[in-house]
């Protein structure tokens, strides 16, 4: 090829395009999108075995997050398939996982909230949906214990709330009804560029 590339008198030196998955360019962390997929994949296979009466939009509300998951690991390279094969078989967090996590610091400017607590950045790369569930401002985890109290920041709006873990799901974090009226933009059902925090 640079033979042929010489003969024709082509210049500049082409070089290799860098291998998928690194995610250089668009910022995004194949780990925590992955994470975020399995996560994902495990609360439908939940649902699927054991519905209730919210099970149907339950899993359409996580079927929307996970394309745009798929979408965004895409945009970035991510290799693999993200641990989706074995997300609902017990096998979650096997799949893709970058060999070194970066390390970010909480914003210092963040968006109002009950008590202007700040903490430690946890789940990047998740999105946020709503569980369909009533009662107070709560959230339902996978990844932390009930009573951890997690703020939950919508980037595109800078709303913030403050929930406590009340229950367990298949998520980092899935608001309720009430958390997530006090976050969301009109007429969405899912918030793609959001900031988790574990503050107690």
């Amino acid at each position: 090829m640079n033979q042929r590339r010489a003969a024709a008198g082509c210049g500049n030196n082409v070089q290799a395009k860098p291998e998928a998955g690194q995610a250089a360019t668009s910022g995004e962390d194949c780990g925590g999108l992955d994470k975020a997929l399995q996560n994902n994949l495990t609360f439908i296979a939940g649902q699927k075995s054991a519905p209730d009466a919210q099970s149907e939009a339950r899993i359409a509300n996580r079927q929307a997050v996970v394309d745009l998951i798929q979408q965004r690991r895409k945009a970035a390279g991510c290799k693999g398939d993200g641990g989706a094969a074995d997300a609902g078989n017990g096998n979650a967090g096997q799949g893709n996982q970058p060999t070194q996590q970066p390390t970010q610091q909480p914003d210092a400017n963040q968006g109002g909230d009950n008590n202007g607590a700040t903490g430690q950045q946890v789940c990047n790369g998740s999105t946020v949906t709503l569980s369909g569930e009533g009662g107070a401002p709560a959230a339902s985890s996978g990844t932390f214990p009930v009573g951890t109290t997690l703020k939950v920041t919508n980037l595109d709006n800078n709303k913030s709330t403050t929930v406590k873990v009340a229950s367990v799901s298949g998520s980092c974090a899935l608001l309720n009804n009430a958390a997530f009226e006090q976050v969301r933009e009109p007429g969405k059902f899912l918030i793609r560029n959001a900031r988790i925090e574990k503050i107690g």
